[in-house]
């Protein structure tokens, strides 16, 4: 993938960090090297524009860069299983706002937001919080010029060209939608976070008291038939 790789650095002894040109770029290369790992591979950690490659060993780590000059990565293949269903209520502070910016009606915004499947791309700055990627370009905003000091958890916004769950109250500068009940970071799972890299989200409006979110059970055309939980 040499066309595609901007630069591959060493990060430590064990790992290396691959600067990428774009998120698709960084989605692929993500998706194949979880298929199908490198030799000497532990983890693969990615960003908008990198992907860290953790080694076993140093050994491991030298051998990154060689492997990945010569890898052929094919466009990541989109996920066919089931999807997360994220129940919203969308009563946002900053709904209006959203709407004047990207000349669409508030109900406009609520349909573009839920109308698409969104995938996760990478993890944020706390336990939970996934940047999810639509590919919608009538939703893309710029974050608030003021951030707040204080976002409640669950708040559902977007910034830029992504979406996502506030996993717990933090200061923050997206622009809020609306809120969520869905746990999206819990220690008492087996599996603490809700959403991890690489799955599928949808939002579902809901009105008043939200519920959890729950896997919906999808058909080959990526329509959805049920939900549970």
């Amino acid at each position: 993938m040499s066309g595609s790789v901007r630069v591959i650095r060493a990060v430590g002894d064990r790992a290396v960090l691959v600067e990428l040109p774009s998120l698709a770029d960084v989605l692929d290369l993500q998706a194949h090297l979880q298929r199908h790992p490198l030799d000497g591979q532990l983890d693969v950690l990615a960003a908008a524009e990198t992907v860290l490659i953790t080694g076993a060993s140093a050994a491991a780590a030298r051998g990154f860069a060689d492997a990945l000059r010569h890898l052929q990565v094919p466009p990541a293949a989109p996920a066919a299983a089931a999807l997360l269903q994220i129940d919203t209520v969308y009563d946002g502070e900053d709904l209006a706002d959203v709407a004047a910016h990207t000349g669409l009606s508030i109900a406009g915004v609520i349909a573009a937001h839920t109308g698409q499947d969104w995938t996760a791309a990478f993890g944020g700055f706390a336990p939970g919080f996934l940047y999810l990627t639509g590919g919608n370009a009538a939703l893309t905003v710029p974050r608030r010029g003021s951030p707040r000091s204080s976002v409640p958890s669950g708040s559902v916004a977007v910034a830029g060209d992504y979406s996502a769950v506030y996993p717990r109250a933090s200061p923050g500068g997206w622009q809020l939608l609306g809120r969520s009940d869905a746990r999206l970071w819990d220690l008492e799972r087996a599996q603490p976070a809700l959403i991890r890299p690489g799955n599928r989200v949808r939002f579902r409006a809901v009105r008043g008291q939200v519920a959890a979110a729950g896997p919906v059970v999808s058909d080959p055309t990526g329509t959805a038939t049920g939900a549970a939980g």
